[in-house]
C-alpha cells in the first residue's frame, strides 16, 4: 500500500478528513490537481460563516434559539420529498445535533473564534413552516475562510512533518482502481508545475502518470459551480429556464470531474438538480479567476426590481429567499435584476462575500472592524465597487440614475423613469407613520429590533427621493453560480453507496461532492452558514470512519 487512506482534494473537507485519519494513526496521502498555493480550496475565499444553534453569541444578543426551532427551519427549507432522500434526511438530523452540540467547542479547541455579532441570513419566505431562519444564526469566523482552514491545514502540516501524511499536488485523479468490487486506489495524470497565484486557472499540461493504492479512498473534490454547461444540464424546471449568462462564484477547478469518475466506479449520484446559485452577483472589477463574480450580502432595505424595472413581489426581498427569487426571475424571463438604494443604505447594509473583500475580518483588524460599524461611509471594498464596478450606477437625481441603468442594462430592457419615480414616491409616502402596508418596510422596522441588524445590517427607514440621503445608487445583479446541493449518496459513515443502496467497500466521500452529506442534506434550500459546516461534519465523519476501517 502507498498509504492507508488516500484523500482526493485538499479543500476544507479533504483537510478535515485527512487530519482526522492521521490523528487516528493512519498513513494518509492527499492528492489535488491544483498547485500547493491553492490548498484550502473554495473555503479560503469564503466569508467563513457557520451555522450554530443556541450559541453563547446568540444568547448574549438576546436571541432565543433551540434545537426544535432549528429543526423546524431546516425541514421547512429542505422539503424532502423523494425516495432517495432517506440518507440526506439522516444527515440533516445528525448535522443539526452537531450544530447544537459539540461543533462550537470542537472548533474552539483548535483555536477557532467567531465575531460576537450574529448575522441573519436567509430570512425566509414569510411562513413559519416554510423556508428560512426564524432567528439569526450566521456566525462569521474571525479570520474568515482562511481562519477556518488554518487549524486543519496546521494539523495536516504537522502530520506531514512527522511523515504520517504526504501531499501530492498537481495530481489529477482520472479513475478509481477496483479490486474484487472494492476501491483499492486511484490513478491519473501528473500535471506540469504551476506558480500561478491562488484561485487563478492553472495549466492542464500532462507530464506523467501515477497509480497509488490504499485501503480506503475519500473523495472530497467539490461541486460543479465553475462548469456552466454542467450547471445548465442539471438546471431544474422548477427554477425556470437556465440562464444564458452567469458569473462564477468559484474558481475554474470546481468542475465536477470527480463526480463522473466516482459514478463510473459504481457510486450513485442523487439529486443532481438541487443547486444553490445567488441572484445578487456583481462582476468583480479586479478579478482573480475568469468571469469572477462576488455576491452582495444585502440588508433588507433596497428596492428590488426586475430587468424591466418592475418591483419584485414579496417575499422576494433582499436577504430573504435566494432560490425563491431566482425561480421568479427565471420563470419570468429575466437574466438579471436591479437593486435601487441610497448612500445611507449602502453604508449600513452592503457587505461582500469573500475573504478578500473583508480585510478587517480576514486580517483580524479590530480598528478596521470598528470603523465598519461606527464610521461614516461604506467600507473600502464597497466604495471601490461603486467607483470601478461595471454593474454600479451612481447619480444625484433619478433621471440620471435611470439613464445610467439603461446604459448598463441589456438593449430592449429599458427602465421607465416615470414608473420608477411613482414607485419610489409611493414607497416614501409610507414613512409618514411608524406603521403601514408596505411589507418590506414593515420587515425592515421589525428587524431593527435585532441588535446585530441595528448595528451593522439595517439602515433606519428613510425617503429614497430625499437628496439628503443620497446619492442614489443602482446595482445590476447577475446570477452567480455557487454550490451543488446533490451529489454522491453516502451513509452516515460517509461510505459511498451503489445504485442498489449498498456500500462500496473502500470508497468514501465528504463535502460538496456528496451534497455536504448523504447526497443532499440541505434538500432544496440552504439556511446559509451550512456549506462550510457541512464540509467540517462530513469530512470528520468520513475521515474517522475510513480510519476505523483500516486493518
Amino acid at each position: 500500500m502507498d498509504a492507508d487512506i488516500i484523500v482526493v482534494g485538499a479543500g476544507l473537507a479533504g483537510l478535515v478528513a485527512a487530519s482526522e485519519a492521521a490523528d487516528a494513526g493512519r498513513s494518509v496521502l492527499v492528492l489535488d490537481q491544483e498547485p500547493e498555493q491553492s490548498v484550502g480550496g473554495q473555503a479560503h475565499w469564503s466569508l467563513g460563516g457557520l451555522f450554530f444553534v443556541d450559541s453563547p453569541e446568540q444568547r448574549r444578543m438576546g436571541i432565543r434559539d433551540s434545537s426544535d426551532l432549528a429543526h423546524q427551519d431546516w425541514m421547512g427549507s429542505a422539503q424532502f420529498d423523494r425516495e432517495c432522500d432517506y440518507w440526506p434526511r439522516q444527515w440533516a438530523e445528525a448535522y443539526l445535533d452537531f450544530a447544537a452540540g459539540e461543533k462550537r467547542s470542537w472548533l474552539r479547541g483548535m483555536g477557532h473564534r467567531v465575531i460576537p455579532i450574529v448575522g441573519w441570513a436567509e430570512r425566509g419566505d414569510g411562513r413559519a413552516e416554510g423556508h428560512g431562519n426564524s432567528v439569526p444564526r450566521f456566525h462569521i469566523t474571525w479570520g474568515t475562510g482562511p481562519g477556518l482552514v488554518a487549524p486543519f491545514e496546521r494539523r495536516c502540516r504537522e502530520h506531514a512533518r512527522s511523515g504520517r501524511l504526504r501531499f501530492a499536488f498537481r495530481h489529477r485523479v482520472e479513475a478509481l482502481v477496483k479490486t474484487g468490487g472494492a476501491v483499492t486506489g486511484v490513478r491519473g495524470d501528473v500535471l506540469r508545475p504551476d506558480l500561478t497565484r491562488r484561485g487563478t486557472a492553472s495549466n492542464r499540461d500532462v507530464v506523467g502518470g501515477f497509480e497509488y493504492s490504499a485501503q480506503a479512498v475519500v473523495v472530497t473534490s467539490g461541486g460543479i459551480g465553475a462548469n456552466h454547461d454542467l450547471v445548465r444540464e442539471n438546471w431544474p424546471e422548477r427554477l425556470g429556464t437556465p440562464p444564458k449568462t452567469m458569473v462564477s462564484g468559484v474558481p475554474a477547478h470546481v468542475d465536477g470531474r470527480m463526480l463522473r469518475t466516482a459514478r463510473t466506479a459504481g457510486a450513485n449520484v442523487i439529486n443532481p438538480d438541487r443547486m444553490w446559485h445567488y441572484v445578487e452577483g456583481i462582476r468583480n472589477w479586479d478579478p482573480i479567476w475568469d468571469n469572477h463574480g462576488i455576491r452582495i450580502l444585502p440588508g433588507p432595505s433596497s428596492l428590488w426590481l426586475d430587468s424591466d424595472g418592475v418591483r419584485l413581489p414579496g417575499p422576494n426581498y433582499p436577504g430573504c429567499d435566494t432560490l425563491g427569487t431566482l425561480g421568479h426571475l427565471r420563470r419570468t424571463g429575466h437574466e438579471y435584476s436591479w437593486f435601487v438604494l441610497t448612500q445611507k443604505i449602502i453604508e449600513k447594509e452592503f457587505a461582500l462575500s469573500g475573504s478578500e473583500q473583508n480585510p478587517d475580518l480576514t486580517g483580524k483588524d479590530f480598528k478596521l472592524l470598528a470603523s465598519r460599524a461606527f464610521s461614516k461611509g461604506a467600507p473600502g471594498p464597497i466604495e471601490d465597487f461603486k467607483k470601478h464596478g461595471e454593474d454600479f450606477v451612481v447619480a444625484e437625481d433619478l433621471e440620471d440614475l435611470v439613464d445610467g441603468m439603461n446604459r448598463v442594462g441589456d438593449p430592449g430592457r429599458e427602465i421607465d423613469v416615470v414608473r420608477l419615480r411613482k414607485l419610489m414616491e409611493d414607497r416614501d409616502r409610507e414613512l409618514a407613520n411608524p406603521y403601514g402596508k408596505d411589507a418590506q418596510l414593515t420587515m425592515a422596522r421589525s428587524h431593527r429590533k435585532h441588535l446585530g441588524d441595528r448595528i451593522l445590517r439595517t439602515a433606519p427607514p428613510h425617503a429614497f427621493l430625499d437628496r439628503r440621503n443620497g446619492p442614489l445608487i443602482a446595482v445590476r445583479l447577475n446570477i452567480l453560480t455557487r454550490k451543488t446541493l446533490g451529489g454522491l449518496e453516502t451513509d452516515l459513515l460517509g461510505r459511498c453507496l451503489d445504485v442498489q443502496g449498498d456500500p462500496i467497500a473502500g470508497l468514501y466521500a465528504a463535502g460538496e461532492v456528496n451534497g455536504f452529506g448523504g447526497g443532499g442534506m440541505m434538500g432544496y434550500n440552504a439556511l446559509e452558514g451550512t456549506f462550510l459546516g457541512g464540509c467540517l461534519f462530513s469530512g470528520r465523519a468520513a475521515g474517522r470512519a475510513a480510519a476505523d476501517a483500516v486493518v
